[in-house]
């Protein structure tokens, strides 16, 4: 499928690099259209509706409160399919838009980029099954997919969708108080990462089992039990807890 993303901003950037493949895009002048489009090759398109002319899957990277004005832009495109990542808009919203083409709403992460990301994504109602698995097999080439109903998005949202920065600021922290205590930043950032990573991967070979890999770390009266009652008391499941509430409650 010919990839066409209308806006070129971060998420739209990953995604194709993700891919790998040329793609057709557009942007709102700021230039991001022609960076990407010289950095994977394909074009940056003068308009949303050639684009839409073009393109096999129309992938809506723009700023949500252009729905309907970039609706009418494609309104008379021909009639492929239309996934959205415009946060917060509803797979009820993107049908009354689009309301002759199928559409999935689409969360990914920015680990696509690397091909490790998550994306969760709810097909509208009555999409052709051909149709979904083409769409499907294209998201599963940036990281594992799940299919999820509509009014779980903004579950997945406050779980993957804004997962990678809360790791990184894990990541920031950690190295911060390392460097604190003598070891250079560069080394202190490389000794999180690598353990952030290996522990991920550890994770998955384990079933996803966190209590028991932090059990096989904890050794009683431990420096690894002190470390962790601080953190506790700090009180780090009701900071987590809260900033749930709060990315559910404030959109993405």
């Amino acid at each position: 499928m010919r990839v066409g993303l209308i806006g070129a901003g971060n998420m739209a950037r990953a995604m194709a690099r993700g891919w790998g493949d040329p793609v057709l895009c557009t942007d709102s002048g700021s230039g991001r259209a022609a960076a990407l489009a010289g950095e994977l090759g394909g074009e940056a398109v003068a308009s949303n509706a050639e684009l839409a002319e073009r393109a096999d899957l129309v992938v809506l990277c723009h700023k949500p409160a252009q729905l309907e004005a970039v609706a009418g832009e494609l309104a008379l495109a021909p009639a492929r399919p239309v996934a959205s990542v415009l946060g917060g808009v509803s797979s009820a919203a993107l049908t009354a838009a689009y309301p002759d083409r199928p559409v999935f709403r689409l969360m990914p992460n920015t680990p696509v980029e690397v091909r490790r990301g998550v994306i969760a994504y709810a097909p509208a109602a009555g999409v052709d099954p051909e149709i979904e698995a083409r769409v499907r097999a294209l998201l599963e080439r940036l990281g594992s997919v799940v299919q999820l109903p509509d009014e779980a998005m903004a579950a997945a949202t406050a779980t993957a969708g804004v997962g990678p920065a809360y790791f990184a600021l894990m990541v920031e922290a950690q190295a911060d108080a390392a460097a604190a205590r003598g070891l250079s930043p560069g080394l202190a950032s490389e000794l999180v990462v690598e353990t952030m990573a290996g522990t991920a991967a550890l994770l998955a070979a384990r079933g996803n089992d966190a209590i028991e890999v932090r059990r096989e770390v904890t050794s009683p009266g431990g420096s690894t039990e002190r470390g962790l009652a601080a953190l506790e008391r700090r009180d780090i499941r009701a900071a987590f807890a809260e900033a749930f509430v709060a990315v559910v409650g404030g959109g993405r």
